[in-house]
C-alpha cells in the first residue's frame, strides 16, 4: 500500500495486487490519512485495480472515517466495478463516493467545487 498527497492537494491510495484489506490495515490507512491530512478534510483517489478482498470490518471503518471530504474510487475491470458497488452498497460512506476507470476524469471531480453539492 502506499499513500501520498499530490502537488494538488490530493490524498492518494493504491492498494498492493491481490491484497486482503483487513480492519486493522484499514485503521492503518485511516490513520496515515489523517496524518498527510493534518486535520482538514482530502479528497482521496483509490486505485482498487489489484485489491482482492475488503473483509466486513474494514468497510465499516472506511465509511465511518472522517478525514476525506470526498472519495473517487479508480477501477479497470469489471471485478473492480462489482467490488466498489457492494462496498458502497452495503457499508455506504457519508462522503460523497464515485466509481471511475479514467483517472483524469477521477481528478477533475475530485477538485470540481461544484460538483461537491
Amino acid at each position: 500500500m502506499t499513500l501520498r498527497v499530490d502537488d494538488r492537494g490530493v490524498l492518494r491510495l493504491v492498494w498492493a495486487p491481490r491484497l486482503r484489506i483487513t480492519g486493522e490495515l484499514a485503521k492503518d490507512s485511516v490513520r496515515w490519512a489523517e496524518d498527510l491530512s493534518d486535520g482538514v478534510p482530502r479528497p482521496m483517489l483509490v486505485d482498487i485495480t489489484g485489491e482482492a478482498v475488503t473483509t466486513r470490518e474494514a468497510r465499516h471503518v472506511f465509511a465511518d472515517t472522517t478525514s476525506v471530504a470526498r472519495l473517487a474510487l479508480l477501477g479497470r475491470s469489471a471485478v473492480n466495478r462489482v467490488i466498489a458497488n457492494f462496498t458502497l452498497s452495503v457499508d455506504p460512506p457519508a462522503i460523497p463516493v464515485r466509481y471511475f476507470t479514467d483517472e483524469a476524469a477521477a481528478l477533475e471531480w475530485l477538485l470540481d467545487d461544484d460538483a461537491r453539492r
